[in-house]
């Protein structure tokens, strides 16, 4: 007999900003329409309903929790396995967060270019992309070292698609701030009013909000509901699948494929 299929639980932060919940649910709805047979529930960290834990009090069999989130955090490490610990009932596992994958430069890409991101600057004899052009990619942060690692790496790939300096800010928790980073690229004799800020964020927020009002050049929206955002999101819930079927790798962390 085929076994069901698990769950995908996916786990929002949660916010006080009403456009948050409508751009989950928006990515959900893409993550459902991109795979029919699965059964996609919603669960939030804090500030949101559904609360994670009543959504997974409904649930019974297997569910691969999938967050919602960038990078290595406390959430993911701590807050989400001990939710599913809490849910005996379940088979479950914690699936990697979204963060980094190519998937995400390549959001952040597009939501630059609606942002009003010019076409790729020039280069040089040498190979070297002339100065004129930089961008500041705004996250959240975390006290956790390994988040801020990260997003370096988003950072990086984001530089490589762009061809351009790709520098992380941080609103709480980590350093540099968008300001501070701003100032760097300055120093380095980047003009201000060719240094973008990208959304770094799952969905509109308090943060995305306040790492925006910084940019002196264009600031673009956050990832929400991209068709490739929702094929990250089923990536995540396929490793997750294969490691419930793998019982000596139930919890998270999985193995980080890119």
């Amino acid at each position: 007999m085929t076994p069901s299929r698990p769950t995908l639980v996916a786990v929002a932060h949660g916010s006080r900003d009403p456009r948050a919940l409508p751009a989950v649910r928006a990515l959900l709805d893409r993550v459902r329409a991109a795979r029919p047979g699965v059964d996609v529930r919603l669960g939030h960290v804090e500030l949101d309903e559904p609360l994670l834990p009543d959504t997974l009090a409904a649930l019974r069999g297997e569910a691969v929790l999938v967050p919602l989130l960038l990078g290595r955090g406390h959430h993911v490490k701590h807050d989400l396995p001990a939710a599913l610990s809490a849910a005996p009932w379940l088979r479950g596992t914690v699936a990697a967060p979204l963060g980094p994958h190519p998937l995400l430069a390549e959001v952040l890409h597009d939501r630059l270019l609606a942002a009003g991101w010019a076409a790729a600057p020039s280069r040089t004899g040498s190979g070297q992309v002339r100065a004129g052009q930089a961008v500041v990619l705004a996250a959240a942060g975390s006290r956790d070292p390994e988040s801020a690692v990260d997003t370096g790496r988003t950072a990086a790939l984001l530089a490589a698609r762009l061809g351009v300096p790709v520098v992380p800010a941080y609103a709480s928790a980590a350093a540099p701030t968008v300001p501070d980073a701003l100032d760097a690229l300055a120093a380095r004799g980047i003009d201000r009013r060719r240094i973008a800020v990208a959304s770094y964020f799952t969905a509109p927020g308090r943060f995305a909000t306040q790492t925006s009002l910084p940019a002196p050049w264009i600031a673009a929206a956050p990832l929400g509901a991209h068709e490739a955002m929702a094929r990250l999101v089923l990536h995540r819930f396929d490793e997750g699948v294969r490691a419930l079927r793998a019982p000596a790798l139930r919890h998270w962390p999985l193995a980080r494929a890119s």
